[in-house]
């Protein structure tokens, strides 16, 4: 078997480690904890430079400059989400209201203090979204973005995420995120949210929503927004 060719891929200021079919590594849940337990985050002390390891720790995954990574399957942009949604999807994957078994071992291994030196530094990033949508039907989505679908119960998504879909507190950041995350998650919310009936949470408001876009619908909202700046 030959060995992972780690490179780094020209015009990235970051390291994105790839495999030689050019998907994104996924390291073994074990490793990432250890990486991201140390004596000083469990005190409440995170110097910045443990806090930008950290950062582009995430970054393997996430992408440069956490902007979002089209792997195997499609990896979140963090970069621009308000810090209050990153800290409750962190604790929604540790209370297996998400389920990822890598950010389960991720999340509960993160002191306080890490966890708001890091949410704090994602919230700060601000990088070209990486777009590749299809176009045709981005005028629809811009449409549902801002005045939902009323023959379907919809509300505008513009209304919880704000008009320019930057998130808001518990909301996240809608704009620049991968299309087919979005597809994705739009499509399978049913299954992939809301996973502990013990636990509920601020992600009930989208089911509704999620099962009454249709397909095509799906697809061009999440065209429209993963075109935003």
């Amino acid at each position: 078997m030959k060995p992972m060719n780690f490179r780094r891929p020209q015009g990235q200021h970051r390291s994105t480690f790839r495999s030689p079919a050019g998907t994104a590594l996924i390291l073994p849940a074990a490793v990432l904890a250890l990486s991201f337990s140390s004596p000083a985050a469990a005190q409440g002390n995170v110097p910045k430079a443990e806090a930008d390891a950290k950062l582009r720790y995430c970054e393997v995954c996430h992408g440069v400059s956490a902007q979002g990574f089209h792997g195997y399957y499609p990896i979140p942009r963090l970069a621009g989400q308000p810090t209050e949604y990153l800290k409750n999807q962190l604790q929604a994957f540790v209370e297996h209201r998400r389920t990822s078994n890598i950010m389960f071992n991720v999340g509960h291994v993160l002191s306080p203090a890490m966890i708001d030196a890091l949410t704090t530094d994602f919230n700060q990033l601000n990088p070209k979204p990486l777009g590749g949508a299809p176009k045709e039907n981005i005028d629809e989505g811009k449409n549902i973005f801002e005045n939902g679908v009323a023959a379907g119960n919809v509300p505008a998504c513009a209304s919880c995420h704000g008009p320019q879909a930057k998130g808001n507190g518990p909301f996240p950041r809608l704009a620049g995120q991968l299309y087919d995350y979005i597809t994705a998650k739009l499509t399978n919310w049913e299954k992939e949210r809301g996973q502990n009936p013990a636990q509920p949470d601020i992600s009930a408001v989208m089911q509704p929503i999620a099962h009454s876009l249709t397909q095509p619908q799906i697809k061009a909202v999440a065209a429209y927004l993963s075109y935003l700046e």
